[in-house]
């Protein structure tokens, strides 16, 4: 017997396609906080002179350039419209200082505050980057030789923000990378639980978010075994959810842990390769790591503006 989809409905469709539509505004304003910050005061400690921008500007140019898929020229251009426009008396970075600062920018992605706990999904997609043998594809279709680079991204289930990213080459596995998510929120942060799909079913995951205080939601592996007892002689939480899973089955388990909620995760990654294609245009690793981190800048943005919310409909 076909087990039929579940349908969903959305709540606040009006709200949401108003949100929609204002993602396309050209509304633009410069905050007077950034614009006190757009010139570089500190020194960078090295010989020569020093930065005449802050990180600030040079993210502004980023994140408006993965908005505007523009070459950095263009960027340049686009920007300098922009603040004559509004009347600002605002210099901007050539092209050739965004890309130089993009090689080691640390990109600010911005979260939104939270007074609860959060809960939190993770999950990892491939980027594609095109490299040697791209003509010889196009040419004859045959010796396909692509590079690939993998984004994970940790997501507050409840306002739909990637809050932690990371991007590393294509044979770094997941379940290392989770702990330098959760490393990237600060320390005095609650978190409630983090869920993950079972390639993240190892002791480091699970000692990283026992660290943190918050309930891990990660499906054991086919043919795992309990694990050992923790020093207070407590059973593993791990070795719990095995256990519900044995008794009751996995299904089950996920249903009444709200594990589904990993897929919002799924979701976050679409929502990017949907906004920004699937492809990273920077040639090195650095300035492709700021890129995609540019572009969460700009999806979180957009987020802000208003998600839908949907709910379950029988079938």
């Amino acid at each position: 017997m076909n087990k039929q989809k579940q349908r969903y409905r959305i709540r606040n469709w009006r709200e949401y396609n108003a949100a929609l539509v204002e993602r396309g505004s050209l509304t633009v304003w410069f905050e007077e906080d950034h614009i006190k910050q757009w010139y570089a005061q500190e020194k960078t400690g090295r010989r020569g002179a020093s930065n005449t921008y802050s990180a600030v500007a040079i993210q502004c140019g980023l994140v408006i350039r993965a908005v505007f898929p523009l070459p950095l020229r263009a960027t340049e251009g686009f920007l300098g419209s922009l603040v004559k426009w509004l009347g600002l008396e605002l210099k901007i970075p050539d092209y050739s200082t965004f890309s130089r600062r993009g090689q080691e920018l640390a990109v600010l992605i911005g979260r939104s505050a939270s007074t609860r706990a959060r809960h939190i999904v993770i999950d990892s997609s491939g980027l594609k980057v095109y490299g040697e043998g791209e003509w010889k594809v196009r040419q004859h279709g045959v010796g396909r030789r692509r590079t690939w680079r993998k984004l994970h991204l940790a997501v507050d289930a409840e306002n739909h923000e990637v809050i932690a990213a990371e991007l590393t080459a294509a044979f770094v596995g997941d379940a290392p990378v989770l702990p330098d998510l959760l490393d990237q929120l600060d320390p005095d942060e609650s978190i409630a639980s983090v869920a993950a799909d079972g390639l993240y079913d190892t002791k480091a995951c699970h000692a990283a978010i026992l660290k943190r205080g918050a309930q891990a939601l990660i499906p054991p592996r086919e043919g795992a075994v309990e694990w050992p007892d923790q020093a207070d002689g407590q059973a593993h939480p791990r070795t719990a959810i095995l256990r519900q899973c044995q008794e009751h089955g996995s299904p089950r388990w996920k249903q009444a842990s709200g594990y589904h909620r990993r897929s919002l995760a799924e979701t976050a990654m679409f929502r990017i390769k949907t906004l920004f294609g699937d492809k990273l245009n920077n040639h090195r690793f650095d300035t492709q790591a700021t890129e995609a981190y540019a572009r969460i800048v700009a999806m979180n943005l957009m987020t802000r503006l208003g998600m839908p919310e949907s709910y379950p409909v029988l079938c």
